[in-house]
């Protein structure tokens, strides 16, 4: 598995657990099941997920304050999803990977399961937070 396939698997994770209030733990035990998925990418989507959810309220904060047009709460769930996941990547992380490779993750997942204008909104979005948050 690639990282690019760990970040879609993480994105799935968090967007189930921000749509229906899923249990993030019993998301990443279920992924543990699979035996497929070798043990380094298992710890990043754990990251991942968990570093997203830890820091959820600093990385809302920095969404908003990006975003003062376009609240939160009105996002597209996709949108949303992929902006709190790349924002922790990019801020709390430790930096092993390289902001704009985390954004250009985040907009190839945008182009996948966004709509037609997702990817330039988290693009926008994300390059601003780079900006100010690096």
């Amino acid at each position: 598995m690639s990282r690019r396939k760990a970040r879609d698997a993480a994105f799935k994770i968090l967007f189930t657990v921000d749509l229906v209030n899923a249990d993030a733990k019993e998301a990443l035990l279920e992924l543990d099941q699979d035996y497929s998925i070798r043990e380094e990418n298992r710890k990043f989507i754990a990251q991942l997920v968990q570093g997203t959810l830890v820091h959820l309220q600093e990385i809302d904060q920095r969404i908003s304050h990006f975003s003062p047009y376009w609240p939160l709460e009105r996002m597209a769930a996709v949108d949303r999803t992929l902006l709190r996941m790349a924002t922790y990547e990019m801020l709390f992380a430790g930096g092993d990977v390289h902001p704009v490779v985390v954004i250009n993750e985040a907009v190839e997942l945008a182009k996948t399961y966004g709509d037609a204008h997702s990817h330039a909104f988290i693009n926008a979005i994300l390059d601003r937070i780079k900006e100010v948050g690096t």
